[in-house]
Order: structure tokens, then C-alpha cells, then sequence
């Protein structure tokens, strides 16, 4: 392969942005026809920056871009359309109250009302598309009606219907249930098999193993090195990618569960259009075990967390921890009851982005009487405090004077742990506790918490990483249109199984 002319090479590509960053230091990589090449790196590494440049929709400060042996430019995406680009984001781009036919034909069939031959004709292609690659999508249902899985069919039909040659996929696979992978790995075979190219942006090491013909690795805006898949192991790739060993593995001792901590009692919940998000659901978490909920995102797991930690309003229901109904408390009240909650979201609700390391390190903590006397707050004590996480953590900080800002997301995201574990809680909520975050941060917070169950506290953990549920909790439910369809041991089920729940099959 490597004696081919390649069908896409990208030399030298620097971007430095406006305030000085540096977000890609001379990346060449080389992409052949027919192939599926991987794109690992961690968070910020530069995977997405670069192949945003490649779709037109940033400008190179530096480098070249040739395709079929010739230089072009792409001023936007509507460039590298038309040379036979596609890129596919992780987060979707359609218009919702559209439906998928108009969503795929958008901007492509001409301008204001289309006329009916050319919806006609473009239905017909269309069907003809997802004939061919046994990928079919409802044409006439508007987005919002659809499940993510279906959106994301539909956000790679559409650049499919483009004719792209190359197509470009950002974590394709972060919202799919495990038979919805297959089904994607199966058309990106079939897509394969067409001579049509692919690179597959992604920080799942299995799924890159088991999909790619060869792997280039960034590391902080640098290319690394590219391997060919079948000589890769996911422990070199993990290497490579942070610049030293990581345990992929999580050692879980066998551990007796003790008295139930948390107790929830049919639980229902409204989401933010008045929806029932949340129906019916029942469970215990016991002290010493880690409780997972796993699911396809959107199907009331944030809303269950929310009610839990005082966030929402329970409609019905009955919340208790240690026996003692919390239902409808205060997040501060919580708090005091020893409850933590590593938050899903930590740009917006786990930390302050403008306040500084030592703010954050103390959120929710402030008044506590080490960190304040007489309505004064103690900045020494809230110094040593801030120094002695980052220390036990091993996060990385400019300083504790620092915007929490400046910070790298997995960083930012330790630090969070960091706190809501100081607070030395009986139960820890932890929502999505990895997302977005590198393989060594992920192996961290990952291993943190196990050891948070060996010193027998209480863990509920809810993950979009099956993976992640799989390899941590000691009983597990999976979450479908705000009913648990299932309560089970993860070693007592196969992915087959799961995956059905996922979809909505009660177990």
C-alpha cells in the first residue's frame, strides 16, 4: 500500500489560532483509496482541527493539501463538496422540524419551493443509496420524531447522496447502541468494497482495531506515527497516543455489597417540554458497589440524575438516602447529607470557567467552617486545600490562581472529581465521568471510583460508554424512553443482549 500514489496527502498543515495556540505543529499524513484510516489522539490533540481544515471549514496557517496528486484549496465546505469531500460531525447539523428526504436534499436542489420532479427524482436516488448499503432511513418523519441513531444514518446519507469519495466520520459511534455499530461498521465495509474512502475519527481502540486498515496517531498538534491495524495493539496505540503505558484493564476485586445507601421508588420525572422522561423507575444502590445505567443518550438519564440531586422536580415518587426521604431537597442540602454528583456537563454545571482552580476547588464547600470564619473566606486554608487535590490528582495547572478555564478538559474534568470526592461523600452520582476526556485521564477517574466502592462507598454511574458500564459496575440497568428495560450483572449478559435493551426489548 505504501508504494500507491495516495489519493489524499496533507503536508506540513500548521494552525496557529488568534490568541497564540497552537493547535497543529506540522501534521502530514497520507490517506489511500479504498481505505479506512483511524484518527486517534487524545482530547485536544487535533484529530477534529485538522480535518476540519480538510472540509474547508478552517483555514491552514501553513501546510498543503493535495488530492490525485494536485494542490487544492478549499475555501469551504462547499469546496471540498465538490472535490468529493464529506465530513460527518459528531454533533449533527439538521434541521429538526425537517424531514429526512429534505434534510439530505437541502441546499442542493435548487433554491425556495422544490419542484416535485426533483424531490421525485431525489427520492428515487435516494432509495436506491440505502437499498444498495442495506441502510434504510423513514424519508417522511420529521428529525425531531427520530431516534439519534436514525439521525446520524441520515447525516451519512447525506453526504453518501453527495457522491463524496472521501468521508470523514468525527466519533460516529459515541451515540449508538452496540447492534447500530454493527450495522455502521457493515455499511462503511460495503462503502469499502466501493472504492470509497474513509477516515474514522474516534477514541475507542476496539472499534478502531476492529474497523481500519491502518491508524494515524496525533499528540499535541504532532503526528506520532501511523501503524498498520493488523501489526497494532490497543496498548500500543494507547501508548502512543499519551506517551506512556495505561492499564486498559480495571482490577475489581469481589466485593460483598452492604446496607442500601440510595433507594428510589417509582420515580417519574418531567423533561423540559413537559414530556414523562423519567417512568416509573425503581432501584437501590448498596454501600461497596457501583450501580451503572447505560443507554443511548436521551432516554432520561439526565433527567433521573437530576431529580436525584435535587436539580429537577419529581413529579411521583420517592427518593431516600440512608433511609431518609430526600425527595424535592436542595442541592446544598444534599451536600450536607453526604451526597456528591460529578456532573455531565462540566463546562455549565461542574465549574465556573471564568473563577480560578481555587474557586472551583471549593464550589458547593465554601461555607464550610475550614474554608471561612465569621463570613470571611480563608484563602490560605482554600490554597493548601486546592494544593493537596491537584497533588493527590495529578492535575495539571498554570497555578491555583488560574482561570479554571486555561485548564485542558481532562484536567478540568479531575478537578471536579477531585472536589466532589473531598467532600468525603457516602454516595457519588457520577454522570458521563469520562466524556471527553483522554485515555490516561479516562483510566484514572475510571480507577478512582472503583477504589471509591473498595472503600465501600456507594456509586451510581451513568455512562453513554457501554464499555465504561461494562468494565465498572457490579449490577447495571439499561435506560430506554424512561423505563429501565432491565437490571443485570454485566458478566451475566452478552452485548446481543444489551444492545436489544438499548433498542428497547425488555429483558
Amino acid at each position: 500500500m505504501e508504494e500507491e500514489t495516495p489519493l489524499l496527502e496533507m503536508r506540513n498543515i500548521v494552525k496557529v489560532y488568534s490568541d497564540g495556540t497552537k493547535a497543529l505543529k506540522g501534521v502530514d499524513i497520507k490517506v489511500y483509496k479504498g481505505e479506512i484510516l483511524g484518527l486517534l489522539g487524545e482530547n485536544g490533540a487535533g484529530k477534529t482541527t485538522l480535518m476540519k481544515i480538510l472540509f474547508g471549514m478552517l483555514k491552514p496557517t501553513k501546510g498543503t493539501i493535495l488530492l490525485n496528486g494536485k494542490e487544492v484549496r478549499f475555501k469551504s465546505p462547499a469546496d471540498a463538496l465538490a472535490n468529493g469531500i464529506g465530513m460527518v460531525h459528531q454533533h449533527f447539523t439538521l434541521v429538526e422540524v425537517f424531514n429526512a428526504l429534505e434534510n439530505i436534499i437541502l441546499r442542493m436542489e435548487g433554491h425556495g419551493l422544490l419542484s416535485k420532479i426533483d424531490v421525485d427524482n431525489a427520492r428515487k436516488k435516494l432509495q436506491k443509496l440505502m437499498d444498495d448499503l442495506n441502510f434504510q432511513v423513514p424519508l417522511d418523519v420529521p428529525v425531531e420524531n427520530l431516534p439519534v441513531g436514525v439521525q446520524q444514518r441520515i447525516e451519512i446519507l447525506k453526504m453518501l447522496y453527495r457522491d463524496v469519495d472521501i468521508l470523514i466520520l468525527d466519533e460516529p459511534t459515541a451515540v449508538l447502541t452496540p447492534i447500530e455499530v454493527k450495522e455502521l461498521f457493515d455499511v462503511l465495509k460495503k462503502l469499502k468494497s466501493q472504492g470509497k474512502t474513509i477516515i474514522f475519527i474516534s477514541h475507542k481502540l476496539n472499534e478502531v482495531m476492529e474497523i481500519t486498515d491502518r491508524v494515524t496517531v496525533i499528540r499535541r498538534g504532532e503526528v506520532i506515527g501511523t501503524v498498520k491495524t493488523p501489526e497494532a495493539t490497543p496498548q500500543l496505540l494507547a501508548r502512543m497516543m499519551v506517551g506512556r503505558d495505561v492499564v486498559l484493564r480495571i482490577e475489581k476485586p469481589p466485593k460483598e455489597p452492604g446496607e442500601v445507601i440510595l433507594h428510589v421508588e417509582d420515580l417519574w420525572v418531567k423533561g423540559d417540554r413537559g414530556e414523562e422522561a423519567v417512568r416509573g423507575v425503581s432501584f437501590d444502590v448498596r454501600a461497596g458497589e457501583i450501580f451503572g445505567i447505560a443507554g443511548v443518550e436521551g432516554n432520561g438519564q439526565s433527567e433521573l440524575i437530576e431529580a436525584i440531586t435535587g436539580l429537577r422536580r419529581v413529579e411521583k415518587g420517592k427518593v431516600k438516602v440512608n433511609n431518609v426521604e430526600i425527595t424535592g431537597k436542595k442541592p446544598k442540602e444534599l451536600y450536607e447529607m453526604g451526597i456528591a454528583h460529578i456532573p455531565e456537563d462540566r463546562t455549565h454545571m461542574g465549574l465556573i470557567l471564568d473563577m480560578t482552580v481555587m474557586e472551583n476547588a471549593i464550589l458547593g464547600m465554601q461555607w464550610r467552617k475550614e474554608f471561612s470564619r465569621a463570613g470571611l473566606m480563608d484563602w490560605k486554608s482554600v490554597e493548601r486545600h486546592t494544593k493537596h487535590l491537584i497533588e493527590e490528582f495529578d492535575i495539571t495547572a498554570p497555578g491555583v490562581r488560574s482561570p479554571v478555564k486555561s485548564l485542558s478538559g481532562g484536567n478540568q474534568q479531575k478537578l471536579i472529581v477531585a472536589r466532589e470526592v473531598s467532600k468525603k461523600p457516602e454516595l457519588i452520582i457520577a454522570s458521563q465521568p469520562t466524556r471527553g476526556v483522554d485515555v490516561a485521564s479516562t483510566e484514572y477517574i475510571r480507577n478512582y471510583l472503583v477504589r471509591l466502592r473498595n472503600e465501600n462507598k456507594a456509586v451510581l454511574l451513568v455512562s453513554a460508554d457501554l464499555d465504561e458500564v461494562l468494565q465498572l459496575s457490579d449490577r447495571m440497568a439499561i435506560m430506554y424512553e424512561g423505563q429501565f428495560m432491565g437490571v443485570v450483572k454485566p458478566d451475566e449478559v452478552t452485548e446481543e443482549q444489551i444492545g436489544l435493551m438499548m433498542g428497547g426489548v425488555k429483558a
